[in-house]
């Protein structure tokens, strides 16, 4: 898989999560740690987004 393709993979992921955690938050039967666990894998994906942006343009 090439990087572009990887990245693109991981901005699909991060995106469907930001949908999950919308919906969450409409559904006030789902438990806040839900959410958290969500914005965490959200938050990871973005900082793996963005170390791979970055050694992609020191090389």
């Amino acid at each position: 898989m090439s990087l572009e393709s990887h990245l693109d993979e991981l901005r699909r992921k991060h995106g469907d999560i930001e949908r999950e955690i919308v919906s969450a938050m409409n559904h006030p039967s789902v438990d806040d740690l839900e959410i958290v666990d969500l914005k965490r894998r959200k938050l990871a994906l973005k900082d793996e987004i963005e170390k791979l942006q970055v050694a992609d343009t020191t090389h």
